[in-house]
């Protein structure tokens, strides 16, 4: 229906005002009229409208440039015409570059203006459909905070439901940069500890000393700096859920006394004596092999059995490609608001450059990555060239790489898809993504030049 967009038409003319709020009246449009900037800013801060119909030359202190500026700021989605009876090529460039839309020129017709509205409330309507289908994708896969559509991803979601209101210590192993934070709170959030304390402690970022306080408290003269006493993260946690990231960076000492709190859930504040109970439940985290370092001897065993109760492995972002473009969008529709930005998307140029990345920082790396692109973005989708800082660099001189005389175009795609598969560890999916081929031509590809996997 027509008249759900709302239109508003600014002109100090009240004969150029009324007629041409008469004429998308008519249309089915609903129109509301303001005779100066300052009385269009005043409605547009109590309603949204679609369209604005600005007059570039207004008395009362703010012109058509200056009222459409203030316009886009209170609502960024909006679309601005500037109307006028005083056409020059400068004010037309002048009025596009702050953010007109269109321009239109004195006097107006109403055939004119009826194309115009249409087009722009069209396009209206199809980014507004888009941005359901998104929102229903979005759900449709997103877990708490998590977003995947990977079936490993998938098995994870299912994992964590069935044990989310058990009490078992939970292992969640991973790359920097995969999510296990986000991991362990969807477990906690999920079960029956929900509405208690989520309380999250980075193993790696403080010294034994400050580790140990930073667990089970300290009380008032233990150490020097003590001046009153301090509960620590297992106290605090109490009745709901620790998260130990970075288990595998703790000291010896303080996995003997993690041990000790697993086994009995009972512990001593530093410098205390008296025993304090809790009812916590344990999910721990680590980039390291932690069954490595056990047999290195680096890591106690008998505290690795009791952490890995429950064992989830949270596959690299390069063994889940398929989750590159969900994960794009949805960041792009996080961050752009955030960055003061109006974005529509990313083109498929720029999607099968992030699909070729490798992300050794996983999806930390991928978010850093969109937030640079789009503080760095012209136009309301990202392309290629905004995320050109992914390519490879080219040898000094700008020269690609070397390579041996000789070759026919046949040995260079054997080598190509060879270097491709041993990058993507042999993922046939993945690297056919990257070769912009289906899967079916990369077999045939392998099969033919005898490639190995």
């Amino acid at each position: 229906m027509k008249s759900r967009w709302h239109i508003l038409v600014v002109d100090d003319e009240a004969t150029m005002t009324e007629s041409l709020a008469a004429w998308l009246r008519e249309d089915g449009y609903s129109v509301a009229t303001a005779s100066s900037g300052r009385d269009a800013l005043e409605r547009a801060r109590t309603r949204e409208y679609a369209i604005y119909f600005v007059d570039l030359k207004m008395p009362g202190g703010l012109d058509g440039i200056e009222t459409m500026t203030e316009i886009r700021r209170l609502q960024p989605h909006a679309s601005v015409i500037i109307i006028t009876a005083y056409a020059t090529v400068d004010t037309a460039i002048a009025a596009m570059k702050e953010g007109a839309q269109e321009y239109v020129v004195k006097p107006c017709h109403p055939q004119e203006i009826s194309l115009l509205v249409e087009r722009i409330i069209r396009v209206k309507n199809l980014e507004r459909e888009n941005a359901i289908l998104r929102r229903k994708l979005t759900r449709q896969y997103r877990f708490h905070d998590l977003v995947s559509k990977s079936p490993r991803m998938a098995e994870i979601f299912d994992l964590v439901r069935e044990v989310a209101s058990q009490r078992s210590t939970v292992l969640v192993e991973g790359e920097s940069g995969t999510g296990k934070e986000l991991l362990a709170r969807a477990i906690h959030f999920s079960g029956d500890r929900g509405s208690r304390p989520f309380v999250a402690v980075s193993c790696a970022a403080l010294a034994e000393t400050l580790l140990e306080s930073e667990f089970f408290g300290h009380e008032k003269g233990a150490f020097t700096g003590a001046v009153a006493q301090k509960r620590g993260k297992f106290e605090l946690a109490d009745g709901g859920t620790i998260f130990l990231d970075e288990i595998g960076d703790v000291s010896a000492k303080l996995q003997a006394d993690l041990l000790r709190v697993l086994q009995e859930r009972r512990f001593f504040r530093v410098g205390g004596t008296s025993e304090i109970q809790v009812d916590v439940r344990v999910i721990a985290a680590t980039h390291r092999d932690l069954a490595a370092e056990v047999r290195e001897a680096r890591f106690r065993e008998d505290l690795y059995y009791r952490l890995n109760v429950i064992n989830i492995r949270i596959p690299p972002l390069r063994e889940r490609r398929e989750d590159i473009p969900l994960l794009a969008q949805e960041l792009i529709d996080r961050l752009s608001p955030e960055l003061g930005r109006e974005m529509a998307g990313i083109s498929d140029e720029a999607l099968r450059l992030l699909m070729d990345h490798d992300w050794p920082g996983n999806v930390r790396e991928l978010e850093n990555a969109i937030e640079r692109a789009l503080v760095t973005c012209k136009t309301g989708v990202l392309s290629a060239a905004d995320l050109a800082f992914l390519r490879p660099a080219l040898p000094a001189g700008g020269e690609g790489p070397a390579l041996p005389p000789g070759l026919t175009l046949q040995d260079l795609e054997r080598l190509y898809i060879a270097a491709t598969l041993q990058r993507l560890r042999g993922n046939v999916r993945a690297a056919a993504d990257a070769l912009g081929i289906d899967r079916s031509t990369l077999y045939e590809k392998i099969k033919r030049y005898a490639i190995p996997r």
